[in-house]
């Protein structure tokens, strides 16, 4: 057997898009939203019924919360898919001056330690 592909390679099937627009495999946070706004309609449209057995409005209760569920969870999501990519840029920033200045006189850590003992 054949090991399935990373979210990120072409496959061979098909890819999955919601509404024809958002594909849904590869786009970083579209399934976790998708799958969480499909938990809060349920809740809500279900939630509703229960409270005024009214059909018709607890169906657009649960479209709604589907919407206000699904954008919540996509919005947090990408905010901290942005800070994590920024922390990571940051970091790889770092780690490649680290290795270019290491042992050269713009090293920061060499200026430290010879600074504290010329005091003499």
């Amino acid at each position: 057997m054949a090991a399935a592909p990373e979210p990120g390679e072409p496959g061979k099937g098909k890819p999955f898009k919601l509404l024809g627009i958002l594909d849904v495999e590869n786009t970083p946070c579209a399934r976790d939203s998708v799958l969480y706004g499909s938990l809060g309609s349920v809740v809500a449209g279900l939630g509703h019924f229960l409270l005024t057995s009214r059909i018709r409005r607890s169906c657009d209760v649960g479209v709604g919360g589907f919407i206000l569920v699904t954008l919540g969870c996509w919005f947090h999501c990408r905010y901290n898919y942005a800070k994590l990519r920024i922390q990571e840029r940051l970091a790889r920033e770092g780690i490649k001056n680290k290795i270019l200045y290491e042992s050269t006189h713009l090293d920061p850590a060499r200026k430290q330690t010879n600074g504290g003992s010329s005091g003499n």
